[in-house]
């Protein structure tokens, strides 16, 4: 059996289902899912390992019209991932016409030579067998716009995990001959600080106002087990900041008398713990970076 490796991305408009499918891909979640568009700030890392193969799944954000410094830079990223995984599958949700979204990201991939690009049409329980039936047509359609031929054309749903192996078979089939890249055992390629960050923010999320999403970043200060406990009942403390820019949004996060605060926190510990396989106390402090979107210095300050 010839094994093969390496890295594959998953790109496409805000909100076409990337991130829900690279946690059903590699059977956990390694990145946060929301139904508000440019959820996805970090370039997050999940692997799939297989007998014939181990793929690395690169998360990326959605491509879009950047308002800020930090839309430019996450636009950056995406552009620099595209040019250094080794497959590139671009996603295109079953549920929504093929629009000048999908026709920009195909416009820019086109350009990049000697790499196959997979179609992937996500989201296919939520539509009928005629519906994808015509979302395929545009989609071979699209391909014959830009002058880029699909490698493959794969219909996956990953909230029922509809084609969802057959999917990583084929991109697996895609890799160059190589070894394993990651140990046995290692699902995720991102520090646990960065994944603890998220599981917070994707909390901090639900529900909030329209305005609010964008400006909500975290930055995880300590996680530390609790040396004063007995080995039966470990306790790791988690302390966490999160930032928001605008002294009405702080009050927003935090809620009358500490209400959504304290709910945000629940939701975010439950993961947290998941994640870690211990009991967590979770101490998440709402401070105000003013404009730090737009402000280099505070990007930098919070891993931007």
């Amino acid at each position: 059996m010839i094994f093969r490796s390496g890295f594959a991305c998953l790109v496409g408009r805000p909100n076409a289902g990337k991130s829900t499918l690279t946690n059903a891909l590699v059977g956990r979640k390694v990145a946060i899912t929301s139904d508000r568009p440019q959820t996805t700030r970090r370039v997050l890392r999940g692997i799939v390992n297989r007998p014939d193969g181990q793929l690395i799944m690169v998360d990326t954000p959605g491509l879009h019209r950047p308002r800020t410094l930090l839309g430019e830079r996450l636009n950056d990223q995406v552009r620099e991932t595209w040019s250094s995984v080794d497959v590139v599958g671009l996603c295109i949700p079953a549920d929504q016409s093929v629009g000048p979204g999908d026709r920009y990201i195909a416009t820019e991939l086109s350009h990049i030579r000697r790499k196959p690009m997979v179609a992937v049409v996500t989201k296919t329980d939520a539509v009928s067998r005629a519906v994808l039936a015509e979302r395929l047509g545009e989609v071979a359609q699209l391909a014959e716009d830009v002058g880029m031929p699909w490698a493959e054309v794969i219909p996956v749903s990953a909230r029922t995990g509809d084609q969802v192996t057959l999917l990583a078979e084929r991109l697996i089939s895609h890799m160059p001959e190589g070894p394993v890249l990651f140990p046995e055992g290692v699902d995720e390629g991102e520090t646990m600080e960065i994944l603890v960050a998220e599981m917070i923010r994707e909390a901090a999320l639900d529900g909030v106002q329209d305005e609010l999403p964008h400006s909500i970043a975290v930055v995880v200060d300590e996680i530390e087990p609790r040396e004063d406990r007995p080995v039966e009942r470990p306790l790791t403390d988690v302390r966490a900041t999160l930032f928001v820019e605008r002294d009405s949004q702080k009050a927003i996060v935090i809620g009358k008398a500490g209400s959504r605060l304290k709910q945000v926190g629940t939701r975010a510990r439950r993961e947290i713990e998941v994640l870690l396989g211990v009991p967590v106390y979770l101490d998440i402090r709402v401070k105000v970076a003013k404009d730090w979107q737009k402000d280099p210095k505070q990007l930098r300050r919070l891993g931007f």
